[in-house]
C-alpha cells in the first residue's frame, strides 16, 4: 500500500501530495473530510516491522521522543508538540502537519526524531517512513520554566487533557458508534494540522481529520491549559451511510472499586478508580449524580439532560486512594458542556465489568435518538472541562454513600453523605424507589463535613434491580443533586 492510499485519496489529493507548503483556512479540513467521505474507507493501519508489532506496553514506553526535537522549541512561544512512533497496539499512521500564516507543510517521520534506549527495534532502518501515530501538546502549565503535558491525542479517536498540579485519568474521544454493543465502529484520526501559536498566546489549535467505515469528520481543538484544562471543540460530521448509535463527545475511564464495594477486592488500597460518578444536568438547573459500579456484567443506563455530563473524580484525597504510584487523588474530572444544543438524545452510561485497574470498563457519551443521514453533514459544538469537578455550586453535593443490613428481614440501610447546603430554613427529603418499599426517613447535619446526613432503609421488590433516588428540598425547592442509584439485589 503506498502512501498515498494510507492518507486516502482526498487527504493525498489536496495536502501531501502538493510540492512545500499549501494553503490552509478554516474550510481546509471540513473540504478534505467531505471529498474523503465520498471515497470508499480505507483503513489507517499499514504493515509494522515485527519488531515493532510485537511491543508490549513496557516496550513501547521505551521509545522516546527526543525534546531537543519538538516542534517549537527554540522560537519562544508558550506551547511545544511531541510525537509518538508507532508500534505495539499503536499501529495507525496519522500525518502531521504545521500551519504558518495560513500555510501548512507536512512534518517528516525520521527515526532520529526517537530514542529508542538502546539500539532501535530490529528491522527500523529498512522502512525509513514509517510515520508517527499520534501527538503531545506541552506548556508551562506547572512551572514557568518547565514544559508539562497539557494533552496527548492518540489510538484510534481517543484524546487526554491534564490540569495543572494533575494527572493523566480518563480519556475523551471523537466519536463513539455502538459503544458498549456489538458490533462497536472505532474512528480514528488520520491528520492532524497544529497552527503555530503567537508568542504569548494562552491556547493553541489544532484539527483533526477523522474516518471511519461510515463517516468522516472535520474537527477543530481549541486547547487553554490552567486550573481547569479547556478544550473548545467544533466538529462537522460527514456520514457515507446511514448511521445509527451514534455517541457524541464520548469518555471512557475505569472504575474497579471504591469504599462501599471494596470488601469484594483483596487490596490495600481503599478504593481504585479514574472516576467515581456519573454526572448529568438538565436545562432547569436539575442535576443528577449517578455513583458508579463495577458490574458483574454490562449495565446501561440513560438520562434526559441537555446542559451537560461528565465522568467525575469527587473523591480527591490521597487517603481515598493510599496509592503512591497511580496517584489515583490527582486524576481529572471531565465536564462535557454544548455550546450548541446536541442532536435529540440522552446522556448515556455504559458500565461494563473490569477483572483490574487496567480495564476502561465505563463509557459515557450523549447517545443520538436517530440515526444519522447519509451525505447530511451533522455539527456539533461543546467544551470539555478537565479539571476539578465541574460542579454547580448552589447544589449540595452528593459527597459519599454506604448500605448495611436494615432494621429488620429483608430491608437494606442507606446513607448518603450530603455537602454543605446554602440558604436557611427547614430540610426535607424526597425519596423515591422504583419497586418495593421506603421508610424511616431522617435528616440530621453532619458536624464533621458541614453538611446533612440522609438516612433510611429499604426493601427491593421483586425484580432484579431497583432504582432509588433522593434529594433535598426547603420550600419545595431543589438544594441538593439528585442522588440516583439501580440498586441489584
Amino acid at each position: 500500500m503506498n502512501r498515498r492510499q494510507v492518507i486516502g485519496v482526498g487527504l493525498a489529493a489536496v495536502m501531501a501530495g502538493a510540492a512545500g507548503p499549501t494553503r490552509f483556512g478554516p474550510d481546509t479540513v471540513p473540504q478534505i473530510a467531505r471529498r474523503l467521505s465520498r471515497k470508499p474507507y480505507v483503513s489507517a493501519e499499514t504493515p509494522l516491522p515485527p519488531s515493532l508489532a510485537a511491543l508490549d506496553y513496557d516496550g513501547y514506553r521505551r521509545i522516546r521522543f527526543r525534546e531537543d526535537h519538538a516542534l517549537w522549541r527554540g522560537h519562544g512561544l508558550p506551547f511545544q508538540a511531541h510525537f509518538f512512533h508507532r508500534g505495539g497496539l499503536a499501529r495507525n499512521r496519522v500525518e502531521m502537519f504545521e500551519v504558518v500564516d495560513g500555510r501548512a507543510s507536512l512534518i517528516d517521520y525520521s527515526p532520529s526524531l526517537f530514542s529508542f534506549e538502546g539500539a532501535p527495534p530490529e528491522g527500523l532502518e529498512g522502512h525509513p517512513d514509517l510515520g508517527f501515530t499520534g501527538l503531545r501538546l506541552l506548556n508551562p502549565i506547572n512551572s514557568a520554566d518547565k514544559f508539562d503535558e497539557i494533552a496527548a491525542f492518540i489510538g484510534a479517536s481517543y484524546f487526554r487533557g491534564v490540569a495543572r498540579g494533575g494527572a493523566y485519568g480518563l480519556s475523551a474521544r471523537g466519536l463513539a458508534i455502538g459503544a458498549g454493543e456489538w458490533p462497536e465502529e472505532f474512528p480514528v484520526f488520520r491528520a492532524w494540522w497544529l497552527e503555530r501559536p503567537a508568542a504569548g498566546a494562552t491556547s493553541v489549535v489544532l484539527h483533526g481529520l477523522m474516518d471511519s467505515q461510515s463517516l468522516t469528520g472535520a474537527y477543530r481543538f481549541v486547547v487553554t491549559p490552567g486550573v481547569t484544562t479547556v478544550m473548545e471543540v467544533q466538529a462537522t460530521l460527514f456520514p457515507r451511510v446511514d448511521v445509527a448509535r451514534v455517541g457524541f463527545a464520548p469518555l471512557t475511564s475505569m472504575f474497579l472499586f471504591d469504599q462501599e464495594t471494596g470488601h469484594r477486592y483483596d487490596d490495600f488500597r481503599p478504593a481504585v478508580h479514574d472516576s467515581d460518578g456519573f454526572a448529568v444536568a438538565d436545562a432547569d438547573g436539575a442535576r443528577i449524580w449517578r455513583p458508579l459500579f463495577n458490574p458483574p456484567a454490562t449495565r446501561i443506563s440513560t438520562h434526559p439532560g441537555g446542559a451537560g455530563f461528565g465522568l467525575v473524580q469527587r473523591k480527591t484525597a490521597f487517603a481515598d486512594y493510599e496509592d503512591l504510584e497511580a496517584r489515583y487523588d490527582l486524576r481529572p474530572s471531565l465536564w462535557v458542556e454544548p455550546t450548541t444544543p446536541f442532536p435529540a438524545g440522552a446522556a448515556r452510561l455504559v458500565e461494563l465489568h473490569a477483572r483490574s485497574e487496567a480495564d476502561d470498563n465505563l463509557v459515557a457519551e450523549w447517545r443520538a435518538s436517530a440515526p444519522l443521514k447519509a451525505h447530511h453533514p451533522v455539527s456539533l459544538a461543546y467544551r470539555l472541562h478537565w479539571g476539578p469537578d465541574h460542579t454547580d455550586p448552589t447544589l449540595a453535593r452528593a459527597l459519599t454513600w454506604r448500605v448495611g443490613a436494615g432494621d429488620s428481614a429483608g430491608w437494606r440501610r442507606l446513607i448518603i453523605d450530603f455537602g454543605p447546603v446554602a440558604g436557611d430554613g427547614a430540610l426535607e427529603a424526597k425519596v423515591d424507589i422504583s419497586q418495593g418499599e421506603v421508610r424511616s426517613v431522617v435528616l440530621q447535619p453532619n458536624a464533621v463535613t458541614g453538611g446533612v446526613r440522609l438516612g433510611l432503609n429499604f426493601k427491593p421488590g421483586p425484580l432484579v434491580t431497583t432504582e432509588l433516588r433522593a434529594v433535598l428540598t426547603r420550600g419545595g425547592k431543589v438544594v441538593s443533586e439528585t442522588w440516583v442509584y439501580p440498586w441489584v439485589g
